[in-house]
Parts: structure tokens; C-alpha cells; sequence
């Protein structure tokens, strides 16, 4: 008996195990990443993260967008698909120019993980970019954008996101949901670390 025998009648299962692989790999890429926003989910999201952080000088930042529900009311989902569309476009772009990941922690929660260099400004641009209007079937929708963010040094990843979304929160409760928010600085409440919210 030669080698070659085995070796072909070996062929058609090594095919399937290479196609099952491939499969698997790009179910797992997909599982990985929202398919409406095409941003990392929140698993993928927060691997990302803790390595970003544990390199250190990184901030974190939670977004959370204003009067979403109300899109949705009022002109359907598919205009709500539309706006989270573009708000994950406007995050990849915006982290990928600031050394930074964006993800979509669910519904219309974003959290981004970025270098700690002059964030607080980059807060500002982003802010303008999420609130722009969007055009959406000859429509203009706009949503606001309550951002929170705080240096991750010194931090695990969940006390910096808990940082982050109590700062957001705070900027939503003190700003209302109008939109367009003023520039604010505070102290959080524990450890008095600074945040910057949105």
C-alpha cells in the first residue's frame, strides 16, 4: 500500500476541518463585533480595554446618547438602526484617530478607551461629532451625547467605567437631555480623581 492512498482518502476530511475552522473564525469575529455599528462588543470591548490600560496613560470614556428612545418613537427603528449607524461610524473614526477603541456596551451605550494625552479636549470634539445631525431619508435627526470620562491609571477597568458612567451621569442630570452640553469639570467622590463629562 503506498502513501498516497491515505493521503487522498485523508483529503476530503482535511477540507472539511479547514472549511469548519474558517467557519468558526468568522462566527467567532462576528460574535465579537455589533453588526449594525460594526464596533467590538462589550466582551470585545473590555479585552481591549484592560490591555490599552495596563500598557497605562489611558482614560476611559462611557457615551450615552439623549433622546434616542425618542427617534425611535417617532420615526421608527429603522431611523434609530440609522443614528447608531452613524454614531459607530463617528467612534471608529474619531478613535482610530486618537489611538483609541471604541464599543458598543448595548442598546445606545458606547464606551471608548483612549491615550490620556489631552483627552479632555478630544472629549470636546467628539461630543460635536456625535451631536451632529444626521440625514436620514430626507430627514435630519439629531440625538445628544452625554459623555463621561476619567484617566484609567491607577484604576481596574470596572472602577474606571464606574468612574466614567458616574460622570456621565452626573452631566445628563445636570445638563437635562437637551443635546449640546457645556464643558464641565469635576471631582469624583471617591478618591477625587477628575473627570471630565460632556
Amino acid at each position: 500500500m503506498s502513501l498516497i492512498q491515505p493521503l487522498v482518502a485523508a483529503a476530503p476530511l482535511a477540507v472539511g476541518w479547514t472549511a469548519h475552522g474558517l467557519l468558526f473564525r468568522r462566527r467567532l469575529s462576528a460574535a465579537r463585533s455589533c453588526p449594525l455599528t460594526q464596533l467590538l462588543t462589550r466582551d470585545g470591548w473590555e479585552k481591549a480595554a484592560l490591555r490599552r490600560i495596563l500598557r497605562g496613560g489611558a482614560a476611559v470614556a462611557v457615551i450615552d446618547l439623549d433622546d434616542f428612545k425618542a427617534v425611535n418613537d417617532t420615526f421608527g427603528h429603522a431611523a434609530g438602526d440609522a443614528v447608531l449607524k452613524a454614531t459607530g461610524h463617528g467612534l471608529h473614526l474619531w478613535a482610530g484617530a486618537s489611538n483609541g477603541t471604541a464599543g458598543r456596551l448595548g442598546g445606545d451605550e458606547f464606551a471608548l478607551v483612549m491615550t490620556a494625552d489631552n483627552f479632555e479636549s478630544g472629549i470636546e470634539q467628539l461630543h460635536e461629532l456625535l451631536t451632529a445631525p444626521i440625514d436620514w431619508q430626507g430627514l435630519q435627526l439629531q440625538v445628544g451625547a452625554s459623555i463621561g470620562a476619567v484617566p484609567a491609571d491607577g484604576l481596574t477597568l470596572s472602577q474606571a467605567l464606574a468612574h466614567a458612567d458616574k460622570a456621565m451621569y452626573w452631566e445628563k442630570a445636570t445638563s437635562g437631555r437637551s443635546g449640546r452640553r457645556g464643558h464641565r469639570q469635576h471631582q469624583a467622590a471617591v478618591e477625587g480623581r477628575p473627570e471630565v463629562t460632556q
